[in-house]
């Protein structure tokens, strides 16, 4: 026989062939489940700050909140028609047809939530406070689109022709969206105020970080860089007493032409003043940088996967 059907290693593979696409459909699903939940988190600050305070936060809805204030045309339905065109524009720079997909099913989702809510939220809103409205709306904004991004999508409006104007005049995409909020929160200062186009920066900038802070996490990492003339026993002692693994780079002093081993490792933020002490005991005429690292991935950190 060339072949053995039934053995335990042929089943073995066979159920792993099987699980392959299980575990691809289970991240597909996992991925629009947050872009519905940021979808619907972003909608709750529209109903329940932004609007009732008439804060404008830029982009499509920010435009249709200005436009429905005087022709009173639902706004999820007026994001939505605004997203088609630049939905069409954009397709090319969407990241191919999977994160393109995505972002049409957020932009839907955001846009259907918008108007459902008003059935089940009173117009005026939680309060009548613009402070409470512009840090309270722009968690919630900035939570919501966070979500989003962790779904591999986007919020359409802004982030598209973000990367159009990237692509096609070179410019940075924190400058397009800078550029293309600014132009909305001004048309909202004619419109409404411009005390509460103000606010409406606030809510930007908070919702900036909020964004950030759910989709890539707190930043509770930090890089290291050592240069220093005891560089095994730093090595040891980072590896023995931190239990953190450590690179050794090959570098070369600009000043004396002498190499010398410089040392790389990722640490907790809790672990910095145990990295001092190590290598002060062991060097202190040690040089070392330490700098922020947004997220760590692999051995003794979060799974690469």
């Amino acid at each position: 026989m060339n072949g053995f059907p039934n053995t335990p290693q042929s089943r073995w593979q066979k159920l792993l062939k099987a699980i392959g696409p299980i575990e691809v459909s289970w991240k597909t699903a996992q991925d629009y489940a947050f872009l519905l939940v940021g979808a619907l988190v972003q909608a709750f600050a529209m109903r329940l700050f932004l609007v009732p305070g008439q804060l404008v936060s830029g982009g499509i809805s920010g435009a249709a909140q200005i436009v429905n204030h005087f022709v009173r045309f639902p706004i999820g339905v007026m994001v939505f028609l605004g997203n088609v065109p630049l939905f069409i524009l954009g397709w090319h720079h969407l990241g191919g047809p999977r994160f393109a997909a995505r972002t049409a099913f957020a932009v839907a989702a955001f846009s259907f939530l918008t108007d459902f809510l008003v059935l089940f939220i009173s117009p005026v809103g939680v309060t009548s406070d613009n402070v409470l409205n512009s840090i309270f709306g722009g968690v919630l904004l900035g939570a919501g689109l966070g979500l989003v991004y962790r779904g591999q999508g986007t919020s359409g409006g802004s982030d598209i022709l973000g990367r159009i104007l990237n692509s096609r005049l070179g410019i940075s995409i924190s400058q397009a969206y800078l550029i293309t909020d600014t132009l909305v929160v001004l048309a909202g200062g004619f419109a409404f105020s411009w005390e509460k186009a103000l606010y409406g920066m606030v809510v930007i900038y908070i919702s900036g970080i909020a964004a950030e802070a759910v989709s890539e996490g707190q930043s509770v990492f930090r890089s290291a860089i050592i240069i220093t003339s005891c560089h095994e026993q730093v090595t040891h002692a980072i590896m023995e007493e931190l239990e953190r693994g450590v690179t050794i780079l090959s570098a070369t002093g600009g000043y004396t032409g002498e190499s010398r081993p410089t040392l790389y490792c990722v640490i907790t933020r809790a672990e910095v003043n145990q990295l001092k002490e190590l290598v002060k005991e062991i060097d202190p005429n040690a040089f070392m940088v330490i700098g922020t690292a947004h997220e760590a991935l692999g051995n003794g950190f979060r799974p690469l996967k």
